[in-house]
């Protein structure tokens, strides 16, 4: 079956670094438009940053010139690079891509930025 598994998130200190990953299973990777999405606390979820299936990228207006995502069709995997972490960017950190209408999603992965 379909499965999105996050990982990389953490306690980062305001101006640090974190690489998040999402391994996925179940599907042809290559074919779908991969995302990162995240929800803070009393907020609604919002998207961060997608990645098509070649390549191309686009970035919510808060993360541009931070975050960077890439993908490895390979490895079947999306990441999210962030840097210069704010403590406005602490949220847990989902992966989603949507078939047939359907949308996916993985666990999620705690990201807090804090000092």
């Amino acid at each position: 079956q379909v499965q999105l598994v996050e990982s990389g998130g953490g306690l980062v200190q305001p101006g640090g670094s974190l690489r998040l990953s999402c391994a996925a299973s179940g599907i042809i990777f290559g074919l779908y438009t991969m995302g990162w999405y995240r929800q803070a606390p009393e907020k609604q979820r919002e998207l961060v940053a997608v990645i098509s299936s070649i390549g191309t990228t686009d970035y919510a207006d808060s993360v541009k010139g931070r975050f960077t995502i890439s993908r490895d069709n390979a490895a079947d995997a999306v990441y999210l690079q962030m840097n210069s972490l704010k403590a406005e960017d602490t949220a847990v950190y989902y992966c989603n891509f949507r078939k047939s209408g359907t949308a996916y999603w993985g666990q999620g992965t705690q990201v807090t930025v804090s000092s």
